[in-house]
């Protein structure tokens, strides 16, 4: 075998082994990673596994870089298909839906199972997940800033205040979908945003009605 085909072997076991670990952690928090568990589900040797990662806090800041770049891809890149402004903020909301009703990770959601696993634990995981954290609700921020310099939000907007609550209601979701009100929540979630931006919206014909 090439000397690149065997990067590119390994990058796939890497790309295989952050898939799993990502699920996984959505369940059990990071602290559930065991390198056993992972290596056998992936089909990798204890040797490979070692090849990637020197130690397990190594795989645990991967695996949290491995789910930003998922949830980029899975929720931010789509909804910026949508118009900028009040569609864009309400497409947003709904691919997030959308990822957590197509059960995307046995869990739900990986950022909300490990928030609270490290939220007292200073120390570098605590920042990168707190990082992530921060890099989504300021991106929420932005859509809603934008929908008001475009004229699609009301000028009486609070940016911070609105962006918290699309935010806090899609949150939400990842508990009452599985202790609650099963798939309802979903769609509780999503009308419960739009019908705060319609209100909000000089123009609620940009919007759907239901």
């Amino acid at each position: 075998m090439t000397q690149d085909g065997r990067r590119l072997r390994g990058l796939r076991s890497r790309e295989a082994i952050l898939e799993q670990a990502v699920g996984l952690a959505s369940v059990e928090g990071l602290d559930g990673l065991s390198l056993g568990r992972l290596a056998a589900a992936t089909g990798t040797s204890k040797s490979g596994f070692f090849a990637h990662w020197r130690d397990k806090e190594q795989l645990q800041l991967d695996a949290v870089e491995w789910a930003s770049r998922q949830w980029t891809e899975r929720v931010v890149v789509p909804a910026m298909q949508a118009p900028a402004g009040v569609r864009r903020l309400f497409a947003l909301h709904e691919a997030r839906l959308r990822f957590y009703g197509e059960g995307v990770l046995p869990g739900g959601c990986f950022f909300f199972a490990v928030q609270a696993e490290v939220d007292d634990r200073p120390g570098t995981l605590r920042d990168r997940v707190a990082r992530a954290m921060r890099e989504w609700q300021e991106f929420i921020r932005r859509q809603v800033a934008e929908a008001m310099a475009l004229g699609e939000l009301a000028e009486s907007v609070e940016v911070a205040q609105l962006a918290y609550e699309i935010d806090a209601l899609g949150e939400m979701v990842i508990i009452h979908s599985r202790l609650a009100d099963g798939p309802a929540s979903l769609v509780h979630a999503r009308r419960a945003v739009l019908q705060r931006l319609r209100a909000l919206c000089p123009d609620p014909t940009l919007l759907p009605e239901d």
